[in-house]
């Protein structure tokens, strides 16, 4: 028996788009001999659907486009499609996450996904009524084959803390023999997670003495990014077959012969470029939009998401912006310029010297604003991001916010200021993170000018001014951040109570900044779930 595994893009609720593409897909299957082809977690529907759950219509639509699909399934080969579908008891939750098993001229046949997560960006119960995996096996071509759905695999808690139930399901899947175990997942990138999803099919196959074939999803879907890296395991725990990170893929496992198709593999320092390119490029393109802009000030964060920027969009739709105001170094709008060239990108120039003068006199006709203070600061940041937010509206381009996640855990942003954007690219990258890219970028040559890699970083919003004044040497806070934010441990030093009185202080302007595209195991976005009123500071 031939599988193929359809690594495809699914575009959430373009329901008749996605079943085309599963058609397509279906099509070129079956001209390569195959006998079934198995497509991501719902593949048809789109990942993560969230409160368009709330909607029947939504899933009435996608029902629809499941229907004019069964209508149109090649014959000579089986389809197994992610999908929503109603719950039959009128007890539970209305939906379903289920695999159609498609086969033309055969009623279609649902497996239902048991383990419904609910930690860090996941909230499955909220909306599905959970399935059986022992009412999971169908017969084909004389063998048994257990259909899986993403967490059903994950319940052996080997991934990280937060994914372990009460309950290990898979004990109980041995007396049912199967020949192949099927995995159609949804599973999102985040460094070394590729790694984990082969250590937790490998305790499956070992587990249940039957081979593994585990189908991802790829693309972006607001801050989440599916990396695709599908895979075959045989009974030995052999990798068979591996497709590429990042991209569509349509490859294939030969049972028989034990052989599949291999892509070439990548660095943990490129699969994050790509991350988070491919979570711009599909981000850009799902909210309808072409062109994006930033400031680019002349420091290391704005030029490295120039950079991802470029990769994402293509030169000719960014422009990068200089905002040079009363405490910018000219070094600054040189490098800033020099870096556009290098990019080949639109560079323009907006002073904000005059627009800052004219508005402490303005403020100081009812405030004192004659001493200057961290307010000074701060009204340059917001005079910054009102004029990249015009140009935003003039030119229907997204603006792109150039913080990290050094200045995003200890609150170094200002509200309304640099935190405005549409989508924050590097949000999830400590500053020593953002230097590490920055040097992999300029690998086979000098694209990010070396002085701006090299030049100690500054806000530049008072004379003199260095993030050193403000903050802790960022190797060491990067540290801290990783402690306290990724890994959840206590606070002991004093420095580590710092930031962690920082972090706790700041988490108003977090939930206020933009999407934060998630590349690391516990970002600032979507999966974290602090309060911002409390009196905890352990």
């Amino acid at each position: 028996m031939r599988i193929a595994s359809a690594q495809i893009q699914s575009h959430l609720g373009s329901f008749q788009e996605n079943a085309k593409k599963i058609l397509e897909y279906s099509t070129r299957a079956l001209e390569k001999r195959c006998d079934l082809v198995v497509f991501p977690e719902l593949s048809l529907f789109g990942y993560w659907p969230g409160d368009l759950l709330e909607r029947e219509s939504v899933v009435q639509e996608q029902l629809r486009a499941l229907r004019w699909l069964e209508k149109r399934a090649p014959q000579g080969i089986a389809l197994l499609v992610g999908v929503v579908t109603q719950n039959e008891k009128p007890d539970g939750k209305f939906f379903k996450n289920s695999a159609a098993l498609i086969r033309a001229g055969m009623k279609t046949r649902f497996f239902h996904k048991e383990l419904l997560p609910t930690y860090d960006v996941f909230d499955e119960k909220r909306y599905f009524e959970k399935g059986d995996l022992e009412k999971g096996l169908f017969q084909f071509k004389g063998k048994r084959i257990l259909v899986t759905i993403c967490e059903d695999i994950w319940a052996s808690g080997v991934a990280w803390k937060g994914t372990r139930y009460p309950k290990n399901p898979i004990p109980k899947l041995k007396k049912l023999k199967p020949d192949l175990v099927l995995n159609l997942s949804a599973s999102p990138f985040s460094k070394g997670k590729d790694k984990r999803r082969l250590e937790v099919g490998k305790k499956i196959v070992k587990s249940l003495g039957a081979p593994l074939l585990y189908t991802n999803l790829v693309g972006g879907q607001d801050e989440l990014v599916f990396d695709g890296g599908s895979f075959f395991l045989d009974k030995s725990q052999n990798i068979k077959m591996k497709s590429a990170l990042f991209h569509e893929d349509l490859n294939l496992i030969d049972l028989d012969k034990k052989i599949g198709g291999f892509r070439e593999p990548i660095s943990e320092i490129e699969q994050v470029r790509q991350a988070i390119v491919m979570g711009i490029r599909d981000y850009v393109t799902n909210t309808g939009s072409k062109k994006v802009h930033l400031g680019l000030s002349g420091g290391i964060d704005s030029a490295l998401v120039a950079c991802l920027a470029s990769d994402a969009v293509g030169p000719r739709n960014l422009t990068c912006v200089a905002l040079p105001g009363p405490f910018n170094a000219e070094m600054s709008f040189d490098l800033a310029k020099e870096l556009a060239s290098n990019l080949g990108c639109r560079f323009e120039s907006i002073k904000i010297d005059g627009m800052y003068e004219l508005t402490l006199k303005k403020l100081n006709e009812s405030f004192d604003f004659n001493e200057f203070t961290f307010a000074n600061e701060n009204l340059q940041a917001r005079l910054r991001a009102m004029c990249l937010m015009a140009v935003s509206n003039r030119e229907n381009s997204l603006l792109l916010s150039t913080g990290n996640k050094s200045e995003l855990a200890v609150g170094y942003s200002t509200m309304y200021g640099d935190l405005a954007g549409a989508i924050s690219p590097i949000g999830d990258l400590l500053k020593t993170q953002v230097y590490e890219l920055s040097h992999h970028y300029n690998t086979q040559s000098e694209l990010i000018p070396t002085q701006i890699i090299d030049r100690e970083p500054s806000a530049e919003l008072r004379p003199d001014q260095k993030d050193s004044d403000s903050l802790l040497p960022y190797k060491e806070l990067d540290k801290i951040i990783e402690k306290l934010v990724v890994e959840c441990r206590p606070a002991r030093t004093k420095n580590e109570k710092w930031v962690l009185d920082k972090i706790y202080k700041s988490e108003f302007k977090r939930w206020q900044a933009p999407p934060i595209i998630r590349v690391s195991v516990h970002s600032f976005g979507r999966g974290r779930r602090y309060p911002i009123a409390h009196s905890v500071r352990k």
